[in-house]
């Protein structure tokens, strides 16, 4: 997990952070030290009516993006991070302005969790997010389908 925050108190924050992964059964590592398992991308989104899935593909790939897919959400546009206002400038030239535009840590790779697992690491996620000075959380987990569904019962 990435836990993305911003405090007038790096003690306080980091005593809550490592409070909250301790009540969960996880530990807080020292910076960065899980950065390795995730790639750092930048992300553009747009709704699907501002343009073909062709359209923003051709437009993306000018652009200098990496990828550009159509998800149920929308549009979604990936470049390496050092791009991200290059691509968002030239797409919102073609397209008006995107729905977000922002930097977004991706994992590598997933792991599987199994029900009990999946509640821990939910609630953790809950937790740090309540916490005012947490920004994002960012985590390379999967939950099957089935296990999703007893968990929402």
């Amino acid at each position: 997990m990435i836990v993305e925050g911003l405090t007038d108190n790096r003690n306080r924050t980091a005593s809550e952070v490592r409070a909250a992964f301790s009540k969960h059964g996880g530990s807080m590592g020292e910076s960065n030290s899980v950065s390795f398992m995730f790639q750092r991308l930048g992300v553009v989104t747009y709704p699907v009516a501002a343009a073909s899935e062709e359209d923003m593909l051709d437009a993306a790939i000018e652009a200098g993006a990496d990828n550009a897919e159509l998800t149920a959400d929308g549009h979604e546009i990936t470049c390496a991070m050092e791009n991200l206002f290059a691509v968002r400038d030239a797409l919102e030239t073609r397209f008006g302005e995107p729905s977000s535009a922002k930097l977004d840590w991706r994992p590598e790779n997933t792991v599987t969790l199994d029900e009990e697992k999946a509640r821990s690491v939910l609630k953790l996620i809950d937790v740090l997010e309540d916490n005012d000075d947490i920004q994002a959380v960012y985590a390379n987990f999967d939950i099957p389908d089935d296990v999703a569904q007893a968990l929402a019962a």
